[in-house]
């Protein structure tokens, strides 16, 4: 450890002492997702998010219609694919299963105690429960951490040539680009939580407060998810992986996406397929209740909804 290092832990450690008096942090109820009034819909109504739930019996043209999981990021909620959802509305030959995932979108108390195999599990419950029913071209959109969550099911073998089709990557977090969730482990007891600025369109939808907990959960999903990576592997075959990447990502590091383009390969041996996008937003494709939007953000936006919907029907 360099001198230089030793020195910028201190300095944190010694604004944490200053700046953090409680670990416990102060939630509105009534406006938070982290108390007990706010939870995600699909919770509610898992008819209206989940394929599996909603559709009781479904028929031969269905059951080959393309279904995508989509799966959100860390601290967020089925709400970051809502927009794509409406999309896929639209053109009425795509199915979409918003899934939430575990620990999300209820207290913040669960959302503490929750690690990231929970999180993962309902991914995999989803996945299975359309095999179950006979769906034979399913599908996966995930941003952010939903990513790692992914990549680590293929790893292992839960998921692969027994349905999946596509797998679509927004923004993967591999490398943070906050270098502070690297020493999270020992400023993390100290500090207790670190608290986020959202706008009033996403406070009851993303955690105004992330607990240190779940802040090693996530360092320790993005280290495995590195060493796997970076031994290398290849996809089960009939997958196909795409990846699209802000450029200006503030969470993720545009490194993530080299990290799986090098260490995640096409049955065959060929590269995946990687797209850099021009934005400063990480999860490019939720616009919904951001500030300042321009239109080369709605283009990026539907520019990938495009690209996905053109592959799936392919």
């Amino acid at each position: 450890m360099t001198t230089k290092t030793i020195l910028f832990r201190l300095f944190i450690l010694f604004s944490v002492s200053l700046t953090s008096c409680s670990k416990t942090p102060d939630i509105n109820n009534a406006t938070m997702l982290d108390g007990d009034q706010i939870f995600d819909p699909s919770l509610y109504n898992p008819e209206k998010y989940l394929v599996s739930a909603g559709i009781a019996n479904p028929n031969a043209a269905q059951l080959n219609t393309p279904v995508v999981i989509a799966g959100h990021g860390y601290s967020a909620t089925t709400f970051e694919w809502d927009e794509f959802r409406t999309y896929c509305d639209l053109k009425a030959d795509i199915l979409v299963s918003q899934v939430l995932l575990g620990g999300h979108g209820r207290t913040y108390e669960e959302f503490k105690k929750s690690t990231w195999q929970d999180w993962q599990t309902p991914i995999l419950t989803e996945y299975n429960a359309l095999r179950a029913k006979g769906y034979t071209n399913i599908n996966f959109a995930g941003s952010s951490t939903s990513c790692p969550l992914v990549i680590d099911l293929i790893r292992k073998g839960e998921i692969g040539a027994n349905g999946m089709r596509h797998i679509f990557m927004v923004d993967p977090i591999v490398i943070p680009s906050d270098k502070l969730l690297s020493i999270i482990g020992l400023v993390g007891p100290m500090l207790g939580y670190m608290e986020t600025t959202n706008t009033p369109a996403e406070e009851g939808h993303w955690y105004h407060f992330r607990p240190q907990e779940t802040l090693k959960q996530l360092l320790n999903l993005t280290v495995k998810t590195r060493k796997d990576l970076q031994e290398g592997y290849s996809l089960p075959p009939g997958i196909r992986v795409k990846v699209y990447k802000s450029i200006k990502d503030p969470t993720a590091d545009a490194v993530s996406a080299v990290l799986i383009y090098k260490g995640l390969k096409n049955s065959d041996g060929s590269k995946i397929d990687i797209e850099m996008i021009d934005s400063e937003f990480h999860v490019f494709t939720r616009l919904a209740g951001r500030d300042n939007i321009t239109q080369h953000d709605r283009d990026n936006q539907t520019h990938a909804f495009d690209d996905i919907y053109k592959i799936l029907k392919q």
